[in-house]
């Protein structure tokens, strides 16, 4: 036998090893409780964000945090990467803290992050803080402070309304530095938008050019069937859900309750982005694995925020069900998340898609932009009694047909 079939050999039964792992696994998901399966999720998101908000709530992120880069990573990264980490992190932790302190086990974990969070924020914005974040220097923080904001959009009574005065002076004086960064003709016209959405809700003086500007050459780069162009072009990749559509609708949502000059728009929006997480829905596999296409698959199961936040909203196509979603999110990111090397020793993020990976990072992924695979939890911004939580496990779309059931027929729309 030639050295080069033997490794062929052993290549292809690690192959069938790791798959047959996960089938197993999943099968045994299927036993789990909602009630174990929301406990799960919780335990999750604060096992992610527990190291940033700890050390940043204390001033020690920049102290802390190790900063991990791809090969041919951009030097600048260190410049960048805590904003990322503390921007995207809370973005996707905000609409569980907007629930709010109670007396139960969740309620009491949510008042400690709420706490770490709003400290948090007094010290990133704090320019005599010693974590105090970068928001002007390169391009990419224009980025993070758009998910900042949408952070503050998401979770007002808990992450914007409890702060002083100051600090809301900080916050807004740090969101509006962004400007002079001039976003790229592509998804991040978007972030400039959300920058300005925040302001319009917490502020004035909005930038109404860059806002409508954003919104506007998105409505000329719609594709068909829920998909947006990242610019003119199609990419098959996952930023419809990484920022596209959440963005738009975040956006659209805060205008439409100051006019109803936008409510068509915002409903046009919310019928395209429906359709895209029903298209999401059905490329989860019966196992809970999902095509790794396109760049920044360092996100990970960030790459169904969409899905997670019209599952949040309550607008899931009708013939997509809350507890099929639940299923399949649960699965998905039970395979992900305890792949070995996910986090390191000290429990940060390490880059990769399943486990650690670190050949699969642009060379604008570092250790704050992973923390992007935080928007999957946009769910648990449901309360525990909601029918997504407590609803008995369902199959979703690929797991019931290839196992044989009928699924209803799908359907493009314009």
């Amino acid at each position: 036998m030639s050295k080069y079939f033997r490794n062929a050999v052993l290549l292809g039964l690690m192959y069938l090893t790791g798959i047959n792992t996960i089938q197993s696994q999943s099968k045994k998901l299927e036993k789990d409780s909602p009630k174990k399966v929301r406990e799960f999720f919780v335990a999750s998101l604060v096992k992610i964000g527990d190291p940033v908000l700890d050390a940043l709530s204390k001033n020690e992120l920049k102290a802390k945090m190790p900063v991990e880069r791809s090969p041919g990573a951009w030097d600048a990264r260190t410049n960048v990467t805590y904003l990322e980490a503390f921007g995207r992190l809370l973005s996707g932790m905000a609409p569980w803290l907007e629930l709010g302190p109670d007396q139960t086990p969740e309620g009491k974990l949510r008042a400690k992050y709420i706490d770490l969070a709003q400290k948090s924020i007094h010290n990133a914005t704090d320019p005599n803080s010693p974590d105090f974040m970068n928001f002007v220097n390169d391009k990419q923080p224009l980025v993070d402070a758009a998910f900042f904001a949408q952070a503050l959009l998401r979770a007002p009574k808990q992450l914007w309304e409890p702060l002083d005065a100051i600090t809301k002076e900080n916050v807004i004086k740090a969101l509006k530095s962004s400007r002079k960064i001039e976003p790229y003709q592509s998804n991040w016209l978007l972030f400039a938008g959300m920058v300005e959405a925040a302001i319009i809700k917490f502020d004035k003086d909005e930038d109404q050019k860059r806002l409508n500007y954003a919104l506007e050459q998105h409505k000329k780069w719609y594709l068909g069937d829920g998909t947006y162009g990242d610019g003119p072009d199609f990419h098959w990749d996952y930023y419809n859900s990484f920022v596209i559509h959440p963005m738009q609708l975040d956006i659209y949502n805060v205008l439409k309750d100051k006019t109803n000059d936008y409510k068509t728009d915002f409903n046009t929006e919310l019928k395209r982005a429906r359709r895209y997480a029903a298209i999401q829905e059905r490329l989860i596999s019966p196992d809970g694995t999902y095509p790794p296409i396109g760049r920044s698959l360092a996100y990970r199961f960030g790459a169904f925020q969409l899905l997670s936040q019209i599952a949040l909203w309550k607008e899931l196509p009708k013939e997509v069900t809350p507890a099929q979603v639940r299923s399949a999110l649960y699965t998905m990111i039970h395979n992900q998340i305890n792949a070995k090397g996910t986090f390191d020793k000290n429990g940060w993020l390490q880059v990769g898609f399943y486990g650690h990976q670190n050949n699969i990072g642009e060379g604008y992924i570092s250790t704050g932009s992973l923390y992007l695979c935080s928007e999957a939890f946009l769910i648990l911004g449901l309360q525990e009694t909601d029918a997504f939580w407590s609803d008995a496990y369902e199959p979703w779309t690929q797991k019931k047909i290839w196992s044989g059931q009928e699924i209803p027929i799908d359907h493009a729309e314009k």
